[in-house]
């Protein structure tokens, strides 16, 4: 094949590709499309697929079951708000002075003296929930991607102090205490996965949210309003700021899911762009290949404007504006 049939052949699929985009974006809008999207939540936790194994195995100190004890209902129990730079145990403090931190919640029964921590996160960490795998005998991107909340007895006083925060914000009964137990395993059943990304119009406050995230610091948000609303009262003398890893792009374009786009031919130019588009993010890569992949991500993303996200377990293509991407320390003030 010469260079003029190749660039006819290349010409003729971006256009298909295009025009795959075109009809899609028509769709969302004819629709109707709810911003943010919903996250979705279901009926129960599935089981992983022995695929995905973690490096670190998850919540090892914690009750197999997903148990949380029972406190007498006369039992007060102080709350603390704890915060850490992520992989700590590896790094060190480096994260933590790029504001990258994890979040979560303790405990102290004043009744037994026991200390308790409770924290929500990835079960294959943090890559496998960003990006997927690409394996040869699928045809769709393989994700690992699920999260969940872990609760375990004991504090570390020195993992959450030395390099970022342990701060008593309030007290509860015990009996809060065992209503919040029940909310927090419903709610582990049912919200089963982790998002990394929040995708803003651009960095403005006042600017449209098209995806929110959800992970550790919105499980501690989401357990702060259930307290509250429970009658706790929670307050800080720090300011309450966490992590956010944004995107910024136009409307977003919905596009289908693993069937309507990687089980239909009509769909081939989408599904090869799709699996081209995570090529560079795959896992376990040389150094001389993750230059390469950086350098082609820059590529896609700040270059031709492109980023895909899986949310929803459905894929959205979104036309990257500048900055493109920002990690954002921000304050969410207590309930």
């Amino acid at each position: 094949m010469n260079h003029r049939q190749r660039d006819k052949m290349r010409i003729l699929k971006d256009s298909t590709y295009h025009s795959f985009l075109e009809i899609a974006h028509c769709h969302v809008a004819n629709r109707n499309q709810l911003w943010p999207v919903p996250y979705r939540r279901f009926n129960h936790r599935p089981v992983a697929d022995s695929y995905c194994e973690a490096k670190f195995p998850f919540c090892p100190a914690g009750d197999r079951d997903g148990m949380i004890p029972y406190m007498n209902n006369w039992d007060v129990l102080s709350v603390f708000r704890l915060q850490a730079p992520v992989w700590e145990f590896k790094y060190g403090s480096l994260l933590g002075k790029m504001h990258v931190m994890h979040d979560a919640i303790g405990f102290s029964s004043a009744e037994t003296g026991k200390n308790y921590t409770m924290e929500w996160y990835e079960l294959f960490q943090l890559g496998n929930c960003t990006f997927p795998h690409l394996r040869a005998e699928n045809s769709a991107p393989f994700w690992c991607n699920q999260g969940a909340a872990c609760f375990f007895e004991g504090i570390d006083d020195i993992h959450w102090s030395q390099n970022g925060t342990l701060e008593k914000i309030g007290q509860i009964s015990g009996g809060q205490f065992n209503e919040m137990a029940k909310w927090v395993q419903d709610d582990n059943q049912t919200g089963i996965y982790y998002e990394t990304w929040t995708v803003r119009s651009d960095p403005s406050p006042n600017s449209t949210l098209w995806f929110d995230s959800y992970d550790c610091s919105q499980f501690v948000h989401r357990t702060y309003r259930y307290l509250t609303q429970q009658g706790a009262r929670l307050s800080s003398r720090s300011q309450t700021k966490y992590t956010k890893i944004y995107l910024y792009s136009g409307e977003p374009t919905y596009l289908g899911d693993d069937d309507s786009i990687f089980r239909e031919p009509s769909a081939k130019p989408l599904a090869e762009e799709i699996r081209k588009f995570y090529h560079p993010f795959r896992p376990h890569q040389s150094y001389i290949d993750l230059v390469l992949s950086l350098v082609e991500a820059y590529h896609k993303v700040v270059e031709e404007k492109s980023f895909y996200l899986y949310y929803n377990f459905q894929y959205w293509h979104l036309p990257m504006k500048y900055p493109y991407v920002q990690i954002m320390y921000e304050e969410v003030p207590l309930p």
